[in-house]
């Protein structure tokens, strides 16, 4: 019997207890050749048009397909939410530039959840996504 001492200790958590109750996909092939989790987090690569390509592309594919609309409302909402913060003087820039970095790194987060193989719902793009995805 081992020790549990004797486990060598990493500063890595084990993914698989972190990610036991969350939604997982398998990592079948697609239309597009790729892996799901690999198309899901390229949709989010170009904003909305890789969204749109990869919804030409998967017509079954629920995973891809979340991850796609969810990339297209979110691209529609803040390009208008910039156009709008463009008219306010000077709160919508200073609001501007604090939404660059955050839109950033929520497009970062957002392409690695796809990766992870999570269908990672935002707010209301999520919801809104889930609904084009059931029409």
């Amino acid at each position: 019997m081992t020790d549990p001492k004797s486990k060598k200790q990493t500063v890595f958590k084990d993914v698989s207890e972190e990610y036991d109750n969350k939604e997982k996909i398998t990592l079948a092939k697609t239309h597009s050749g790729l892996q799901e989790n690999l198309a899901g987090a390229l949709c989010y690569l170009a904003w909305a048009m890789t969204g749109i390509v990869f919804l030409f592309i998967e017509k079954e594919n629920h995973f891809i397909r979340f991850h796609a609309f969810q990339s297209i409302i979110l691209s529609i909402a803040v390009f208008v939410l910039g156009i709008v913060l463009a008219f306010i003087p000077i709160i919508g820039l200073i609001f501007s530039l604090i939404l660059a970095p955050a839109v950033l790194f929520l497009w970062i987060f957002m392409m690695w959840k796809a990766y992870q193989g999570e269908m990672f719902k935002l707010p209301i793009t999520g919801e809104m996504a889930e609904k084009q995805i059931s029409k």
